[in-house]
């Protein structure tokens, strides 16, 4: 197969693409990736390496980038990870979403609507999250037929995008399959999201920002337990179809917080009540969703896949993947992202790591 991995310099498609490309060297595996913000191709060295793998820089908001890339590439496969997905910036500026998240992915349907032909010998896979179902009350999960009610620009936009994709399926017959997950963790994600801003935070000495009281609660995900159900669903899941990915891990984030604290300090000598002395609450964000959860029955009965990673030990190899890979971390931190953070959160740079961003639970 020819797989185009759209967003593959981002975290999941990194470490998508960090597993797959060198387990499976007879498929080509194309990487089209703007380089945003969030993007690093260090993430990416090892798979670089390997002759199956190829780059292409190009942003999906633009329709004629896009149709140039099918022409040269002629992939059978698209995995659509790409998307702006920090719910904060979506909040501060939601335009950047609506044009990549919406236009973005219709720009890849047309694509492959007006270049497989016949349109049945493709694949579209969307990448979704569980935000587009909105807050669960303390009882209940997401599954596969929970009704949307997205809360913030970020998962509006994504509930757009799922709309659209099931759209060109039943419109147009275009193959697809489509994902939402839970939160994901792991290596090589951008230290605005929770969890490695606050292993970063923690190392530095520096507040480790938590919104309103923690109290709010995310389903946890190993980032490559996360690739291997995507591999699954694309190798076994039903077009048209679907599957809800979850790690069946329930944590507030205090209780995140709290743990990153306990495990850092293992790692560094540190004590952990050093460490959670700087847990620093600060005003809730708007339309702050209370809960998500998601049932994965139908992954786990219909492909077989169970998530290999507890919440600890997940959280361990994360926690030292970044302490392992210094490199990667200030490679980022002094990024062209610090343009923008001067613009927009200058007000609130005490909470951040040193060179970082804003990423509060």
């Amino acid at each position: 197969m020819r797989i185009l991995v759209t967003g593959g310099a981002g975290f999941i498609g990194a470490n998508f693409l960090h597993l797959m490309v060198p387990r499976y060297p007879q498929h080509t595996f194309i990487n089209l990736d703007k380089l945003t913000y969030a993007a690093n191709l260090a993430s990416v060295s090892e798979a670089a390496r390997c002759p199956n793998y190829s780059f292409v820089q190009a942003d999906i908001a633009d329709a004629h980038a896009v149709q140039a890339v099918f022409a040269q590439y002629q992939p059978d496969v698209v995995i659509h990870f790409a998307a702006e997905s920090h719910v904060d910036r979506s909040i501060l500026g939601p335009a950047e979403f609506m044009q990549t998240n919406i236009i973005g992915t219709f720009n890849l349907l047309e694509a492959c609507r007006t270049t497989w032909s016949p349109i049945s010998q493709g694949l579209f896979q969307h990448i979704s999250t569980d935000e587009v179902f909105g807050s669960l009350g303390a009882t209940g999960y997401f599954t596969e037929h929970t009704r949307y009610d997205p809360s913030s620009p970020y998962s509006a936009s994504k509930a757009a995008s799922d709309h659209l994709v099931r759209a060109y399926h039943r419109t147009y017959g275009l193959p697809v399959k489509l994902t939402n997950c839970s939160n994901n963790y792991g290596p090589r994600q951008f230290p605005e999201k929770l969890i490695p801003l606050m292993i970063l935070n923690a190392v530095a000495g520096q507040p480790l920002p938590v919104y309103g009281k923690g109290q709010n609660v995310r389903d946890w995900l190993y980032v490559e337990d996360h690739c291997e159900a995507l591999w699954s669903v694309l190798m076994q899941g039903q077009v048209g179809a679907t599957y809800a990915i979850g790690g069946g891990c329930e944590k507030t984030n205090l209780d995140v917080v709290h743990t990153v604290c306990r495990i850092v300090a293992e790692e560094t000598g540190r004590s952990v009540s050093s460490l959670e002395s700087l847990i620093t609450f600060v005003p809730d964000r708007p339309g702050h969703d209370l809960r998500y959860a998601i049932d994965s029955t139908h992954m786990r009965t219909e492909l077989g896949w169970t998530p290999q990673e507890s919440f600890m030990s997940g959280l361990r190899k994360t926690v030292r993947w970044y302490l392992e890979n210094t490199a990667w971390v200030e490679d980022v931190r002094t990024g062209a992202y610090r343009q923008w953070l001067a613009t927009n959160y200058e007000h609130r740079e005490q909470l951040l790591p040193a060179g970082g961003k804003e990423g509060s639970a």
